[in-house]
């Protein structure tokens, strides 16, 4: 409350009195009041006085009275929060909720501030999509004008999209419409996602994705008239109504380039343009034709040119005029590279992954490769590669900011394979030691059927060049009884080396010296395992030959992989031999999202100064190379006792078809129909008739389909295989499931 009385107009003001405080003192109040004795005492002053005192946000109630020129000043002082707690929220933590309001413990109490402070709870549940939140705040009252603060929390249901309806839309229907948004309507299978909860900001993008949609399609005069969300009466659900202006469809009409460089031939641009007179107009196509001319003029030294679209409409044919504006720029060398934002890593690090120099002409696609370069580092939270005017008109400087980020990981996963069974995995690994760009690794997996323990380091850029070097260390268990009769211990290193021959080909050298030895041999196990118990030593140099073209290295969907393996044992050791495999993968877009994969690999090894293959050395088929059949489930195979002997020559090929099924895009759930096909053949031992082996050439085919999901736990698959082509000793298997994942 605020009053105030003048008992008499034109007093002056003689002294001012102040009752009611508990903390402040009488100065302190009249300080606020900006009023001094002898100064005209009015009705204005005193109004002044009062609304002063009440924006100091001190006080519950304020009333004056002026007399004789006397004011005296009543006060009711504003509490103090000795506490603020939470009471009834589980989602939001009390320290984060304490972290988004402005009051605080000690502060006065303010109720403008408290609901505030209500306001931003409520938006920061809104922000996880709970608009049913309800939050009360609650006064305990204690002495000495002191009180508690608490804030009880109803956090109420998670209010999902219940619809998404179009108002407006004839070429395209509702469903085509809700697949472009990132919005979704809520379904049972969403559980693991936040696509369906209402969030104001990305209801906004959504808005701009229906347009580039429309842009993309050709009409050019596409509009949202208004996009309408509606709270049911329970507030648990958003009716989300989209009323929208399509307008009519544009083909792309003259198509000039409208060059202001002097001496510039502009037909070299013209393989840049990637739309044509008569197709459907496209805002992308135009987006991209340009970032192709700017980079080929970059590619030419012209730096800071600009490459401006502009279109010309025209309504009576539903055509678009395409005007490409380039206006001139001379040509430039790049002055200075400078880097910044790198604390821990070393400048080198980053400066030998930039494709220029000093004084290099200014390339554009290079600049672009960089970032891109440095980007794949992975040592950067950010990257952000800009090139400014230098210091005259034809040189420029390319600036480098970078923001680090955390490149230490400990990972634990687990997992189940059809092969190893259940697995642990351990992993340490730090991809940027010291700042210097090398990569050290200490792991260890413990599955149902092998045990293995690594450690390995890389040096990216030995003798300061593109040249990897690293070593590796390794101990490594198998338990393959139910395969062959045997368990098998592996304990040895290897030193590396790679080196790049092109852009696509990279060659990779290795020594490795192991330590094998097969043990645990069944007494009942075949006469050609028994022979080979005990212990073992290998050294061998190998290489690699690789090839890389494909779009992405995790999941592929166009380009082609090649390799090329070759080992020779026989540098000390017991095992002398000679290896071999080739192999490719091609990946080929079909449409949208399905893509086929063909895939083919051949190999051979033999003995060499007359020594025999050993069983650890060949090669084997099945599982996850021969879907359908076991692991070592073909090949030549002892008949008495059924063990997988191995083989020393292969061949295997797959085509598989990878495809979205029914389920919404975004769940990561593909279906695949694949069909397998191989032979394994030949090892050195002569069958006797005390131990006979079927041993053949004869293919094997197999076909199936599986299912894979790109779970929040990790990737999983389960395949269904049956053979075509076997072998009455082929061992089959029908079903294989694969999960992994680390957290």
């Amino acid at each position: 409350m605020i009053f105030a009385t003048l008992a008499h107009a034109q007093q002056t003001l003689r002294e001012i009195k102040v009752s009611g405080l508990e903390r402040l003192e009488p100065a302190t109040v009249s300080s606020y009041m900006n009023l001094e004795p002898g100064q005209p005492l009015t009705q204005e002053a005193i109004d002044g006085a009062l609304r002063d005192l009440f924006q100091t946000g001190l006080f519950a109630d304020v009333k004056v009275r002026a007399e004789s020129g006397v004011m005296t000043v009543f006060v009711k002082e504003n509490p103090i929060i000795n506490q603020i707690a939470f009471e009834g929220n589980r989602r939001i933590d009390d320290d984060e909720l304490l972290s988004e309001i402005a009051i605080r413990p000690r502060q006065v109490f303010s109720r403008t501030k408290v609901q505030a402070a209500v306001t931003r709870l409520s938006q920061l549940y809104n922000r996880q999509g709970r608009f049913s939140v309800d939050i009360e705040p609650k006064i305990i009252k204690l002495d000495q004008n002191r009180i508690n603060l608490v804030f009880e929390v109803s956090e109420g249901e998670i209010t999902k999209v219940r619809s998404i309806k179009f108002i407006g839309n004839e070429r395209f229907s509702d469903a085509a419409l809700r697949e472009e948004l990132s919005t979704k309507e809520t379904r049972w299978y969403r559980f693991i996602t936040a696509d369906d909860r209402y969030d104001p900001d990305r209801l906004a993008f959504d808005q701009e994705l229906i347009r580039r949609f429309y842009l993309r399609e050709g009409y050019a005069d596409f509009n949202i008239i208004s996009v309408n969300s509606e709270l049911s009466r329970n507030n648990k659900d958003f009716f989300i109504t989209i009323t929208l202006d399509e307008g009519e469809r544009y083909k792309f009409g003259n198509i000039n380039i409208d060059s202001k460089i002097s001496n510039f031939d502009s037909s070299v641009l013209q393989p840049e343009i990637t739309f044509e007179t008569g197709a459907w107009y496209n805002a992308e196509n135009v987006q991209e034709t340009t970032t192709k001319m700017t980079n080929k003029l970059g590619d030419l030294q012209y730096a800071f040119v600009n490459v401006r679209p502009v279109p010309y409409k025209n309504e009576a044919n539903k055509t678009i005029d395409i005007a490409l504006e380039i206006n001139e720029s001379p040509r430039v060398f790049v002055e200075r590279i400078n880097i910044n934002g790198n604390v821990r890593t070393l400048d080198k690090v980053v400066r030998r992954e930039i494709e220029l120099i000093e004084g290099d002409p200014f390339n554009r696609s290079k600049v672009a490769e960089s970032e891109q370069n440095i980007k794949d580092l992975g040592y950067f939270e950010t990257v952000k590669v800009e090139a400014t005017q230098g210091s005259a008109p034809d040189k420029s400087v390319i600036d480098i900011d970078v923001e680090e980020k955390s490149t230490g990981e400990l990972s634990v996963g687990a997992g189940f394979s059809t092969n190893d069974g259940p697995l642990a995995d351990f992993r340490i690994r730090e991809r940027n030691f010291l700042g210097r760009g090398q990569d050290v690794l200490l792991g260890a997996t413990v599955a149902g059927e092998r045990t293995e323990f690594d450690f390995s380091f890389t040096e990216p850029y030995f003798l300061n060049r593109d040249l990897s070097a690293g070593f590796d260390l390794f101990h490594i268990t198998r338990d393959l009884q139910d395969e062959s009769s045997y368990d098998q211990k592996r304990t040895g290193g290897a030193l590396r080396m790679g080196y790049p021959l092109s852009e696509r080909w990279r060659q990779t050298l290795r020594y490795r010296y192991e330590y094998n030895e097969i043990e645990n041999v069944n007494p009942a196990a075949s006469l050609y395992i028994r022979a080979q118990q005990g212990k073992r030593t290998t050294s061998a140099v190998s290489q690699r030959l690789s090839y890389e073209n494909v779009d992405s290295t995790l999941f592929p969907t166009d380009g082609w992989l090649g390799w090329l393996d070759t080992e020779y044992a026989g540098v000390g050791g017991d095992a002398n031999y000679v290896s071999a495999k080739i192999g490719t993968s091609y990946f080929v877009p079909v449409y949208d999202d399905i893509v086929f994969n063909l895939l083919g690999e051949t190999g051979a090894i033999t003995g060499v100064g007359g020594e025999n293959v050993q069983i650890n050395e060949r090669f084997f088929l099945g599982g996850a190379t021969l879907r359908g059949f076991e692991q070592a489930g073909i090949g030549p195979r002892d008949i008495t006792t059924t063990d997988a002997l191995g083989g020393n020559y292969f061949y295997r090929g797959a085509a598989e078809l990878s495809f979205p099924v029914f389920l919404p895009k975004e769940l990561g759930v593909k279906g695949h129909a694949f069909s397998d096909m191989g032979a394994l053949w030949d090892i050195d031992e002569t069958s006797t008739l005390a131990n006979p082996f079927d041993d053949n050439q004869a293919i094997r085919v197999s076909a199936g389909v599986g299912v894979s999901w790109r779970s929040p736990f990790g990737p999983i698959r389960v395949d269904f295989g049956f053979p075509i082509v076997s072998e009455e000793y082929d061992e089959e298997e029908n079903f294989r499931f694969n999960f992994g994942t680390r957290f």
